[in-house]
């Protein structure tokens, strides 16, 4: 371990156990074998599908993630971890144990549960609370907010957004008409350099890296790395899903793919997927 990395790991050690996170341990394990907690993580389309008719968002973003659950007394051995400096426990659930996930979406699900998929949509640490209207909108927020007051649970001013009509969530853009990239996403692929070797072509510009052909960039391959950048960056922004409308489906098939689009028809005669 580098001097940099062990000065590192002293403040970090000294700044757990100053807040009380870790002890020093005499447990007689360091690589402890847990049963995997099956407790599954919600799926971020599951997630998506509760926000059809909102049009208000406010996201919170707990501070100390998996820190604010503590570790049941009599069983802080068991998260026991070796330093250079010595042996130490954690007193509080940590980054990195196996079940830390599945505990903590657990935690968050009890505490909200009478809001998940009413006003409320929760993964792990990442709690976004959505309503049709204003005046209801700043019910929600305030019964988020005692709750997580009455727990000593704290968010992260810089992380939270309060009352937009659109918002960052899980890496997408959700808004009253749907879902859309990161615009730092999208600005990630507009720079994209235009490739100088084989090794940088992708995919959709294949046939430069045949062997039999040698390499030239010209007209043709800048458009086609240009269509690719574009086809990427313009998706259209994908529309909340009506149960009370008729789906259409649109399939085409080849030899080597199979791609399809699901759709359905808005109140102006406008497929939208």
């Amino acid at each position: 371990m580098t001097d940099a990395k062990s000065a590192t790991l002293k403040d970090w050690l000294r700044d757990e156990l100053k807040a009380g996170k870790i002890r020093p341990s005499k447990s007689s394990i360091s690589s402890p074998v847990m049963f995997k907690n099956v407790y599954p993580l919600p799926h971020p389309d599951d997630l998506m599908a509760q926000l059809r008719g909102a049009k208000i968002f406010t996201k919170l973003d707990l501070r100390w993630g998996y820190n604010n659950v503590w570790v049941k007394e009599g069983d802080e051995w068991k998260t026991a971890f070796r330093t250079k400096y010595g042996l130490y426990e954690s007193l509080v659930m940590t980054f990195g144990l196996t079940n830390a996930p599945a505990a903590f979406q657990h935690f968050m699900n009890k505490l909200f549960k009478d809001l998940l998929d009413v006003c409320v949509i929760i993964y792990l640490d990442d709690i976004l609370i959505y309503s049709k209207d204003d005046a209801s909108h700043t019910q929600h927020v305030h019964e988020v907010l005692k709750r997580l007051m009455e727990n000593q649970l704290f968010c992260k001013a810089s992380k939270c957004t309060f009352h937009v009509t659109s918002v960052e969530y899980l890496g997408i853009i959700v808004s009253d008409k749907g879902f859309s990239l990161d615009k730092l996403k999208i600005q990630a692929v507009q720079e994209w350099p235009v490739p100088t070797k084989v090794k940088e072509v992708q995919l959709p510009l294949h046939n430069l890296v045949k062997k039999d052909i040698p390499w030239k960039w010209e007209v043709r391959e800048q458009e086609a790395f240009q269509n690719l950048k574009d086809a990427i960056t313009n998706a259209p922004v994908l529309c909340h899903a009506n149960p009370t409308k008729p789906y259409f489906l649109e399939t085409n098939a080849s030899g080597a793919a199979l791609g399809s689009i699901l759709s359905q028809r808005q109140e102006d005669g406008r497929l939208t997927h």
